[in-house]
C-alpha cells in the first residue's frame, strides 16, 4: 500500500497546477496519470490562449477563476521560465447582425470585471491587421488575451512541483476507488493500491468515470473534438493578434492567431463525439475551418500548413465548471466541466482547491523552503553569439544540430530526456524542445531522435514509442 496525504488524479494543466500549489505546504503529494507523459489530454492539444474571461458566463465559478488567473501569468511564466507573449485579441464584425452584438459582448465583459475591452473602428482594425477582411464594420479589442507554450507550461508546473517534493506515477490508471464509512479507504490503480487523506479528481475527459467509482457521477463527459491547422512560420499571410469570430453558445468559433514560436494556428472545430480517444482529423472538419476563417482572413494560405491535429475538450453534460466536495465522502474533491478555458484557469484552480480545503478545516502548514522558480532548457538557436560560444565550451553537443527546421541540438534533447519527469517517447521530446515540430515534421530528425532515446534509455530502437505504450516507431527490419 502506497500512502500519501494528497492524491491527485490527472497530470494535465489543472492537476499539475493543483500539485504545485499543494507543494507549498508540508504535506506529501502524489500525482497519478494513465498516460506515459505529463500533460494530460486536452492540455496537449488546445489553442494555447490565456483568456481574460471577457465572454464567460457572469457570476460563475469559471468566470471567477479565469478573470483571477489572467493577471497571474506574466510573473508565473517569468518564475517558471515559460514562453509567454502579450499579443491581445480583436473581435471583428463583418455583418450588421454581428455588429449589433458588440455592445452586448462588451457589456458581458464588464459584468465579468474585464474593463479594458474597447471598441475599434474599421480603420483601426485594418491598421492593426492589414490581412483582415476589408468588409469589417468595426469590432472589439481585448488587450490581455495572450498566448503561451502549453507544453512547457505543464512541464514547468510539474518540474517545480517535483522540486518541492511532489511524486508522480505515470502509466498508472485508476481502476477503482473503495469507499467505507464515509471515507475513501483506498484507490486501486494498475500500479498498486494507494491510501490518501485527500483525493482530487482532475481527470478531465475521464472525470465522470472516476466520479462514478465513488457514486458521484451525476453528469457525463462528452468529448468535443477541435481540429486545427498549423501553418509554416514563413506563410505568406500572417496576423499579429488573436483574431476571434463572434462567439456562439456552442463554441468560441474558429480563429487565427500566432503561436509563441512564430507559426500561425487556425481553428478549431467543435464536434461532439462518443469516443474519448478518436483524435483523427477529417476532410469535412478541416474544410469547415477553411470556410469560416476565410471570412476573417480571406488570404489565409492553408496550402502552407505543416500539420493538422485535433484535441478533445471535456464537455460536461449538464454544462458548467464544477468544484464539488461531499459530506458523505470525506476528503474527496471532484472537478468537472473544465473546458476551453481550462489552461487559463488552471493556476487559479490550484489556489482555489487548496483554499477551499483550508476553509473546511484542513491542517496544511506552509513550508519555509518552497522553491518558487524553475529554469527551463536553453534554446541554443535563440542565444547571442557570445552565449553560444560559452555553451559550446561547456558542452560540444550544442554544436550537433539534430532538428534542422527548429535548430534543436543534441544537448537540448539530452536535457529533455534526463530532466526530472523526462521524455521517454518521440512526442515527449517534441513537446519539450520542438524537435520534429518544424516544416518537415520529423522527416529528417525523427530517426536520430529515436536513436538518441534508445541510447539514453538503454533500450533497443524498436522499443521507442511515438507517444503511448505500443505506438512503436520501428516495427521491424527490412534486411539483416
Amino acid at each position: 500500500m502506497i500512502k500519501t496525504d494528497v492524491l491527485i488524479i490527472g497530470a494535465g494543466a489543472v492537476g499539475s497546477a493543483i500539485a504545485r500549489e499543494f507543494s507549498k505546504y508540508n504535506v506529501s503529494v502524489l500525482v497519478v496519470d494513465k498516460n506515459e507523459d505529463i500533460g494530460g489530454d486536452a492540455s496537449k492539444s488546445n489553442s494555447a490562449i490565456i483568456h481574460t474571461g471577457y465572454d464567460a458566463t457572469p457570476d460563475t465559478l469559471e468566470s471567477q477563476l479565469v478573470v483571477a488567473a489572467n493577471p497571474m501569468y506574466e510573473k508565473l511564466c517569468k518564475d517558471l521560465d515559460v514562453p509567454y507573449k502579450k499579443v491581445g485579441a480583436i473581435l471583428p464584425a463583418f455583418t450588421d447582425e454581428q455588429f449589433e452584438k458588440l455592445p452586448s459582448i462588451k457589456e458581458k465583459a464588464f459584468k465579468n470585471r474585464v474593463y479594458d475591452v474597447e471598441y475599434l473602428s474599421k480603420e483601426e482594425l485594418l491598421k492593426m491587421e492589414p490581412n483582415l477582411n476589408p468588409e469589417v464594420k468595426g469590432g472589439l479589442y481585448i488587450p490581455r488575451e495572450n498566448i503561451i507554450d502549453p507544453f512547457v507550461y505543464v512541464q514547468a508546473l510539474c518540474e517545480n512541483a517535483y522540486a518541492n517534493g511532489v511524486k508522480f506515477m505515470l502509466n498508472t490508471k485508476v481502476t477503482d476507488i473503495i469507499v467505507n464509512n464515509g471515507k475513501i479507504e483506498k484507490v486501486i490503480t494498475t500500479a498498486g493500491e494507494i491510501e490518501a487523506n485527500y483525493v482530487v479528481n482532475s481527470a478531465g475527459l475521464y472525470c465522470d468515470e472516476i466520479a462514478e467509482m465513488v457514486g458521484k457521477a451525476d453528469y457525463k463527459v462528452v468529448a468535443r473534438k477541435g481540429q486545427f491547422y498549423i501553418l509554416d512560420k514563413n506563410t505568406s499571410c500572417k496576423v499579429n493578434h488573436i483574431v476571434l469570430p463572434i462567439p456562439t453558445k456552442i463554441t468560441k468559433g474558429k480563429l487565427m492567431c500566432p503561436t509563441v514560436h512564430g507559426n500561425m494556428l487556425v481553428g478549431p472545430t467543435a464536434e461532439d463525439q462518443l469516443s474519448k480517444t478518436d483524435k483523427s482529423t477529417t476532410t469535412a472538419g478541416l474544410d469547415s475551418i477553411a470556410t469560416d476563417v476565410r471570412n476573417l482572413i480571406p488570404n489565409v494560405n492553408l496550402r502552407e500548413t505543416i500539420t493538422q491535429y485535433s484535441g478533445l475538450r471535456p464537455n460536461r453534460n449538464p454544462e458548467g465548471l464544477h468544484f464539488d466536495i461531499f459530506d458523505d465522502i470525506k476528503g474527496y474533491v471532484n472537478l468537472s466541466g473544465v473546458r476551453s478555458t481550462g489552461l487559463t484557469l488552471s493556476i487559479a484552480m490550484g489556489k482555489y482547491v487548496v483554499q477551499q480545503l483550508l476553509m473546511r478545516g484542513a491542517n496544511f502548514k506552509l513550508k519555509d523552503d518552497f522553491i518558487k522558480t524553475r529554469k527551463g532548457i536553453i534554446k541554443f538557436s535563440e542565444q547571442t553569439s557570445e552565449v553560444k560560444e560559452e555553451l559550446l565550451k561547456q558542452n560540444p553537443l550544442y554544436g550537433n544540430v539534430i532538428c534542422r527546421c527548429e535548430t534543436v541540438t543534441e544537448a537540448e534533447i539530452l536535457q529533455a530526456i534526463h530532466r526530472p519527469l523526462g521524455a521517454k517517447s518521440v512526442d515527449a521530446v517534441k513537446r519539450r524542445v520542438r524537435a520534429g515540430m518544424g516544416r518537415c515534421q520529423g522527416g529528417f530528425c525523427g530517426p536520430k531522435v529515436i536513436e538518441i532515446l534508445a541510447r539514453e534509455l538503454g533500450v533497443s530502437t524498436d522499443k521507442i514509442n511515438k507517444h503511448q505504450d505500443g505506438s512503436y516507431m520501428v516495427v521491424g527490419k527490412t534486411r539483416d
